[in-house]
């Protein structure tokens, strides 16, 4: 970890990329980053004699989801077991990752991780889920877990990249929400020695 001039904690900087601990003043930019995304295809589940099956498939036109806004942050325990992590490019946020570390099964879960459109590609997101390993690392986690909706293909596929698998769903999860129809998928992966 370094340090500015100004004291403020610096976790990295990649190119023009600060990455560095959420702070309250960063209240408005998180609430209005953007994480909306398009897809030309989704995961589907279907549910099978021995159980269910996943695959992708394509859709077209190609679906375009905006995250409803949310209303209340959870209260996940003590500070000390939370971490959000935020990356900033010449003063604009682009990305986050929210984690929380659950003591009992040793296991960090990534409650938030977005990249703001004109960022992706770049490895932002990436970067943003190694500071969230190295958080785990810090904890004593086994493994990182995350629940992604099936029809976020893109971030299925990133997370696929990034050496997550399937390790469960939940075909109920959004019911009676605006994400209604949308099934829950939960990846992990094991947390590494070292990033």
């Amino acid at each position: 970890m370094e340090t500015t001039g100004d004291d403020a904690t610096v976790l990295g900087v990649a190119g023009t990329i600060l990455y560095r601990p959420a702070r309250p003043e960063d209240g408005t930019a998180l609430a209005e980053l953007d994480g909306s995304f398009t897809t030309d295809s989704v995961f589907e589940v279907a549910a099978t004699g021995d159980g269910f099956s996943i695959r992708q498939v394509p859709v077209q036109p190609p679906l375009h989801k905006v995250f409803p806004a949310e209303d209340d942050i959870e209260d996940d325990g003590p500070p000390e077991l939370n971490r959000t992590v935020v990356a900033f490019d010449k003063g604009r946020l682009c990305g986050v990752v929210e984690t929380s570390y659950s003591p009992w099964n040793a296991r960090l879960t990534v409650r938030d991780i977005e990249v703001a459109p004109a960022w992706r590609g770049k490895g932002i997101g990436r970067t943003l889920m190694n500071h969230a390993f190295d958080f785990a690392r810090e904890c004593g986690a086994g493994h990182v877990w995350l629940e992604v909706s099936n029809i976020n293909a893109p971030a299925i596929r990133a997370y696929l990249r990034m050496g997550f698998t399937f390790c469960g769903l939940d075909i109920s999860l959004y019911d009676g929400t605006e994400s209604a129809g949308e099934q829950a998928l939960f990846m992990s992966r094991r947390v590494p020695d070292e990033s």
